[in-house]
């Protein structure tokens, strides 16, 4: 069967479900995946045929995005700041917001990363796509991760060993932790953060599929983990340290307000692409 042909009934068997951007990026990353080419190699090359393997592969995968598994689970991995992670059903999916937050870490301490180490720690780490970006794009960085699952570890660790870098991996709940017992100039967390009264918003790709543990917060405590890490943080961050969240955009203000009343100062919040209050940053002397 010609691969240009199988593209149509890819497209035509999804299109109830996705939208058709969606749609077309799932195959090309599959046509990268399965024959290392790209859309524009097909282009080039209308007659490259599937051989029967190479269409059980492809059905496959069609039979899983109809139950709308993630395209990065069904193929195991994903990227992230330019870098290549594993993924499986232990850890999220990596987002761009979460890229962003990363950005702006990286920025606001390239002035002293360039003069001294830094020791950075990010709390809730899933399949490390944080801490491993930070330590390969911060200069002489020396960084520590914490996950309360050990299963998510495992990936992070694989994804470090793929990235030639070195991580710190703790496993450890972070809320029963009384004190981190060193201290760090930057901590980041990316913590679960919506609330059940908003499950009706999430897709069911996510809803599914994703792990519960690192996304969802009762609603009468949905500031749970930014509370306990900003009171660590109280006590970990050297002077001048930086403590640094990804956000629910509907807690924007309340997240705000929390940091201000624990005594951090020079409080940005920042929206993300969508336009959405999604980073906040602080810093405690």
């Amino acid at each position: 069967m010609l691969l240009k042909n199988y593209k149509i009934t890819f497209l035509q068997q999804l299109s109830s479900l996705y939208d058709e951007q969606e749609i077309e990026s799932c195959f090309k990353l599959v046509l990268e995946d399965f024959h290392q080419i790209k859309r524009i190699d097909l282009a080039l090359n209308p007659k490259m045929e599937l051989d029967s393997t190479q269409l059980q592969c492809w059905e496959s995968v069609l039979t899983e995005l109809k139950m709308q598994k993630p395209i990065q689970y069904i193929l195991g991995k994903t990227e992230f700041f330019g870098l290549p992670f594993l993924v499986n059903e232990n850890v999220l999916i990596p987002r761009p917001e979460t890229e962003e937050l990363v950005e702006m870490i990286i920025k606001n301490t390239k002035k002293r990363a360039s003069n001294t180490k830094l020791k950075i720690l990010d709390i809730g780490t899933g399949s490390g796509c944080i801490a491993i970006s930070l330590a390969k794009n911060i200069p002489n960085a020396v960084v520590y991760a914490i996950d309360v699952c050990e299963k998510a570890l495992a990936v992070a660790k694989k994804n470090a060993e793929i990235n030639k870098i070195a991580i710190d991996f703790i496993l450890n709940d972070i809320l029963t932790t009384t004190d981190l017992e060193q201290q760090f100039d930057v901590i980041v967390s990316n913590p679960p953060y919506v609330r059940n009264l908003e499950k009706h918003e999430i897709l069911p790709n996510v809803l599914e599929y994703e792990p519960h543990l690192a996304l969802f917060v009762e609603d009468d405590d949905a500031l749970l983990f930014y509370k306990k890490i900003a009171q660590l943080a109280l006590k970990n961050l050297t002077e001048n340290g930086q403590l640094y969240f990804e956000i629910n955009q509907y807690l924007a203000n309340e997240t705000f307000q929390l940091l201000e009343s624990l005594g951090f100062q020079n409080i940005e919040l920042k929206k993300d692409i969508y336009q959405n209050d999604r980073m906040i940053s602080c810093s405690y002397s």
